[in-house]
């Protein structure tokens, strides 16, 4: 397999880190829904009163429409622009509602993904997040799903490759749920490793340990399915035993997060028991791993559906990406053995 990375001092540079937000995500009307703009809300107040950690605030652009055109097909914008702007709204399946502002708001949530890119891969950046609405992980390249209507990160894994020269994204996504869209765009290259730590059995059903891709992405599809109930005894040996030495190995040149935070204890959509203090261990091994390759990471919003443990969690993963400090080490338990197992077909761990 490819290998690039090195041992090195590289960290968290002297700029400020940058988050992306637009006031479209609030237009988003999904009514009495789990992925709702009280999301939004929460995490900025949230932020607003932690003054933002120090993060320059930028508005996210709409998407340019042939960055978006490089994942969905053309008639499928055109579906989804027609459903929100001319019909006024309606379900895209039946988990995916859309209003009148929708199609704007996905737009700007591709977007702020994309400009993240430009800042940590055209700007220098080091930290880059995303943090708008709807979110993208389960969106297929013709199908909205699961909540989503355009995959962002994918959108910007490809944007980095095509604009910037990118030989090696690394996407991890630590959703409960997994990214079905996202594994699907890049499961046939190994331009894009993309990594999932999931429950299973849940929503969508995807995401079985033996799915490591396919042709010459094979190996580069990395599935960690946990039982439910699992929580940090099983989530940080996965960050640190399995997909932190693949990072190394793989040598990515910028890594992608897909931030779901609905593993937590109180989300009300899985059945996982990640703590507020989790997120920030895991945010700490990916900057770890990250730094030792030179890596700039962009952080892309994804679910999370309790209001107060979301917006704890987003503040307790960018104070961690942004500060640094010790991962917390844990022994790896018989899902991290497995999931090894099943790595050590490809890569050195």
């Amino acid at each position: 397999m490819l290998s690039a990375c090195n041992a090195g001092a590289y960290g968290i540079g002297i700029a400020d880190p940058i988050y992306f937000r637009h006031a479209s995500s609030l237009d988003h009307d999904t009514g009495a829904h789990p992925e709702r703009f009280g999301r939004i809300e929460a995490i900025e107040r949230a932020l607003e009163e932690r003054g933002w950690l120090g993060f320059e605030v930028r508005d996210a652009p709409a998407v340019d429409l042939a960055v978006l055109e490089a994942v969905h097909p053309r008639e499928y914008i055109e579906h989804v622009r027609v459903v929100s702007e001319e019909r006024g709204g309606g379900s895209l399946d039946p988990d995916t509602v859309t209003s009148p502002g929708s199609f704007r708001a996905a737009l700007h949530a591709a977007g702020g993904a994309v400009a993240a890119v430009d800042a940590l891969l055209g700007d220098g950046a080091p930290l880059a997040f995303s943090g708008l609405r709807p979110p993208g992980h389960h969106a297929e390249a013709a199908a909205a799903m699961g909540f989503c209507l355009f995959n962002n990160v994918a959108v910007a894994a490809r944007h980095a490759l095509d604009a910037h020269g990118a030989e090696r994204v690394l996407v991890l996504d630590w959703d409960v749920h997994h990214g079905n869209g996202t594994a699907h765009s890049f499961e046939a290259t190994a331009e894009v490793l993309y990594a999932s730590i999931h429950q299973m059995p849940l929503y969508p059903g995807t995401g079985r340990l033996e799915d490591a891709g396919r042709g010459d992405g094979a190996g580069y599809t990395l599935n960690c399915p946990v039982p439910p109930g699992s929580g940090e005894s099983t989530w940080l040996p996965l960050l640190e035993h399995v997909v932190a030495p693949v990072l190394r190995e793989y040598g990515p040149d910028l890594v992608l997060v897909s931030a779901g935070y609905d593993a937590h204890r109180s989300d009300p959509l899985a059945d996982c028991t990640l703590e507020t203090d989790s997120f920030a261990q895991m945010a700490l091994w990916v900057r770890l791993a990250a730094a030792e390759c030179g890596a700039p990471i962009g952080v892309v919003l994804e679910g999370g559906y309790d209001l107060e443990a979301l917006s704890a969690s987003v503040a307790a993963t960018l104070e961690a990406l942004r500060d640094g400090g010790e991962p917390r080490s844990l022994p790896p338990d018989a899902v991290t053995d497995r999931c090894a197992a099943q790595a050590r077909r490809w890569w050195r761990l």
